[in-house]
């Protein structure tokens, strides 16, 4: 697990640690002192620490104009015991939507396993978002954990499902997999 990286291949348009607005402005990180772990295995030291002990993310993009962020997301996402959403939600979406952003692209390929709680920030999250016509969507998660999040009834909160599952977004721009996911959007809202 240590060498997977966020994606960096759009540092040249934004880096999170740099935006005065996002919740890791001024994260100072190394590229050779491993330290946080998902359960016994090391994770590459890019990867934000956003208080859980099993899932780390990367805020990728976010353009406040458009009101959209790109999120990658690594480990296991644990709401029964580390009540992963709630720190999700309260440390990072809230953040962000207070600056506005209500359109949320979540990358999900690296994230192993889901364990459910209960639905109460899910919901939150999507009436904050649907209020101010935005949305959210979770891209490339894996199958058996897409599944668990149905099995939950979690999926009603989010937008995922066919090209979603298998979206190549590393060969576009920030803005490019922003407009190519809305209009996967627009079709099936319509």
């Amino acid at each position: 697990m240590h060498e997977l990286e966020p994606f960096y291949n759009w540092q040249h348009l934004y880096i999170a640690s740099e935006d005065e607005d996002s919740p890791f402005y001024g994260a100072e990180y190394s590229e050779f002192t491993f330290s946080n772990t998902v359960y016994n295995f090391y994770i590459h030291p890019q990867w934000d620490d956003m208080g859980s002990e099993t899932l780390y993310l990367k805020i990728l993009f976010v353009d406040y104009d458009e009101h959209y962020a790109i999120i990658e997301l690594i480990g296991e996402w644990n709401d029964a015991i580390n009540n992963d959403i709630m720190l999700l939600k309260r440390d990072i979406i809230d953040e962000l939507a207070f600056h506005g952003i209500n359109k949320y692209i979540i990358i999900g390929e690296n994230v192993l396993n889901f364990h459910h709680s209960d639905d109460s920030y899910y919901e939150e999250w999507f009436e904050d978002v649907q209020d101010n016509d935005g949305w959210i969507t979770f891209i490339n998660f894996q199958e058996h954990v897409l599944k668990e999040f149905k099995q939950a009834n979690l999926d009603y909160y989010f937008i995922t499902g066919g090209e979603l599952n298998d979206y190549e977004w590393r060969k576009f721009s920030p803005g490019q997999v922003f407009g190519n996911i809305s209009k996967i959007i627009s079709k099936r809202l319509a």
